[in-house]
């Protein structure tokens, strides 16, 4: 079964988001989003955790990024030269891979840089690794990244309702899964 691509059209950023290798030059931005506990992005990654635990466990990632080498499990989405999210992948399984996306300023939110950059990651990740079953968890509050993932195939394999205390408010914890064969490349 194909699903609807995310359409560039009305997103003039969108066809223009790469994916590449962290460079030095990027440490400023990365360290800028990353170590600033009140950006935006913040909640809507896992806001559920506890905030202070977030920014120090961020800080030393920030530090590691420092002096690590890059690494083919993680890219930088790329916007005119300009880093402006993150994404990542780990193997969960023999062959079941977790994807992480980041879009740090909210003001690519909603122009389709996101989809996109998470269909240029899913087509890397398949064509990168052995992988069968691709994963994405997020929470119910966060449904622009639900509908992102839908409109790529993704489709809901697990709820635990209500296991999110977000501002005081309960939301499910979602995870949405893609088999290899649902895929069809960008074109």
């Amino acid at each position: 079964m194909t699903h609807p691509r995310p359409s560039p059209t009305g997103a003039a950023d969108a066809a223009t988001v790469t994916l590449r290798g962290r460079r030095p030059r990027d440490l400023t931005a990365l360290r800028r989003w990353f170590t600033d506990p009140t950006a935006q992005w913040r909640q809507w990654d896992a806001p559920y955790l506890n905030p202070a635990d977030t920014t120090a466990s961020l800080e030393a990632y920030v530090r590691h990024l420092e002096t690590a080498p890059t690494t083919p499990n993680e890219r930088v989405v790329d916007l005119g030269g300009a880093c402006i999210g993150m994404l990542n992948r780990a193997e969960d399984a023999s062959d079941v891979w977790d994807l992480g996306v980041i879009i740090f300023d909210p003001q690519h939110w909603g122009r389709g840089v996101g989809s996109r950059a998470l269909a240029l990651w899913v087509g890397a990740t398949l064509n990168e690794t052995d992988a069968h079953v691709l994963t994405f968890s997020t929470w119910s509050g966060n449904e622009r990244m639900i509908r992102a993932a839908h409109r790529l195939g993704f489709r809901e394999a697990g709820r635990v309702r209500e296991a999110r205390l977000v501002r005081g408010e309960r939301f499910d914890s979602v995870k949405l899964d893609l088999l290899r064969r649902e895929w069809t490349p960008l074109p």
